[in-house]
């Protein structure tokens, strides 16, 4: 049966997260707020956060330099999936990415489905590997974070998850939660 494996040690990971939006702030950025206390609260450590204009050298430049930082081995964005002209993340994710992870984007959805309905076929959520750190890319609507998170990334990323988690995925991890 999936879940966690209490018997297991848990292993924090570094984290950063980045909302792409060209109107919030600090103040104003409840999803990537959400996202932030949510890791945290989970175990994890972040790195970094920040906002970038939804722009795609802007946002390349960002995950560019927080992958070369080894911390960081998971960067969440939040904003720009949707399909609005000035919507871009995923056409600036993705050249990053050596793989696409499609079962994020396929659980992502069948658990939005259950909060806003069909409207979830407006996402194009995407998650994948860029050098040996992942990238996961969610609406930014609050809400379309807290469906990201719980019950999704938060077992991902939680190296007690069973069968498997990306933890194990990770170099500093390979041999301890494989």
């Amino acid at each position: 049966m999936p879940g966690i494996d209490p018997s297991l040690p848990f292993h924090p990971l570094g984290m950063a997260v980045l909302t792409i939006s060209d109107t919030r702030t600090l103040e104003t950025d409840t999803s990537g707020g959400l996202l932030a206390e949510r890791l945290q609260t989970a175990g994890h450590v972040l790195h970094a956060r920040a906002i970038v204009t939804d722009d795609i050298p802007a946002i390349q430049a960002y995950l560019r330099a927080w992958l070369a930082r080894p911390e960081i081995e998971v960067i969440l964005t939040t904003g720009g999936t949707g399909f609005s002209p000035r919507d871009n993340t995923p056409e600036a994710v993705r050249p990053l990415l050596r793989r696409e992870m499609d079962g994020f984007s396929i659980a992502f959805h069948q658990k939005s489905l259950t909060t806003v309905g069909v409207s979830s076929m407006q996402s194009r959520a995407l998650a994948g590997q860029a050098g040996d750190a992942f990238i996961f890319c969610v609406p930014g609507s609050t809400g379309a974070c807290r469906d990201a998170w719980d019950g999704l990334l938060e077992l991902e990323c939680d190296s007690r998850h069973r069968p498997c988690s990306i933890a194990g995925a990770l170099p500093r991890l390979r041999d301890v939660c494989a």
